[in-house]
Parts: structure tokens; sequence; C-alpha cells
């Protein structure tokens, strides 16, 4: 028992270690910078975490390469311009509304669309059908 306690205790010493902190930029005004866009640029490994809350390795790359390119002295415009170029524009939280991308805008408003659709179809074909016997005693039952 207390060799699974030491092991234990271990275990979580060293993913406790293994825990990197990362530096943000010293420049408040860079480091304000830094923090927006990092909460813009999607994970590409979780895809619905933004890299500022993302722990995979990927997103602590992409944190690494804008903080660099920001203190290189990088616009925002140009870090994004890089992350699109690089990996598409299904990395930015809000992809710009172009041809590529109108499946990303217009797809959750045709997906309700459809719902709507479908739901009314439903309650038409119901509504049209005869009720049988059985359903109809039910009804008398349940109103008395």
């Amino acid at each position: 028992m207390s060799r699974l306690i030491a092991l234990t205790a271990f275990a979580f010493l060293a993913a406790v270690h293994g825990a990197q902190t990362e530096e943000s930029p010293a420049d408040p005004v860079l480091n304000a910078r830094y923090q927006a866009l990092i909460r813009e640029v999607r994970c590409l490994v979780c895809q619905n975490q933004t890299i500022a809350d993302s722990n995979a390795e990927l997103a602590a790359d992409l944190r690494r390469e804008i903080r660099e390119m920001l203190t290189a002295g990088a616009s925002d415009t140009d870090v994004s311009d890089f992350l699109v170029a690089r990996y598409g524009d299904f990395v930015l939280y809000r992809p710009p509304l172009k041809p590529t991308t109108w499946a990303l805008w217009g797809g959750p408003a045709a997906m309700v669309a459809l719902g709507l659709l479908v739901f009314a179809r439903v309650l038409r074909t119901r509504s049209s059908q005869p009720l049988d016997d059985d359903e109809l005693d039910e009804d008398r039952d349940a109103i008395s």
C-alpha cells in the first residue's frame, strides 16, 4: 500500500514538474496584444479551445511563435496572415466571410432551417393521419 501511495505521489510530482510556465511579453502593450491574439486562435488539436486555454504541444508552439513574432515587431495582421497561410482560415475563431468560409458561417443556420423543415413535415404528416380506434378510446379515458 505504501508503494502505491509513493508511486502516486511520484507521478503527481512529475506531472507538476513537467508543466511549464510560459513567459508573457514584458511590455504591457505587447502583452495585451499577445493575450488578445492567443484568445482568437483556435487550437488545431483540441478544436474547441483557444490556444490560450489549451495544453496541447501545438498550442504551446503557436503561443511561442506568436510571442516571438510580436517581439520581433510584427503587427497583429502579420501574425494572423502567417497563421492563416500556414493552417487555413479554420485556425481563426472568427474567419473572414469569403466563398471558402461560407460553410463555416452558414452551416449552423442551414442546419437549424433543415431541422425546422423536418419538424414541420413530421407535424403535418401526423395531423393528416386519422386516429385509430384504440387511440380514440385512450383519449376518451384520459379526458374523463
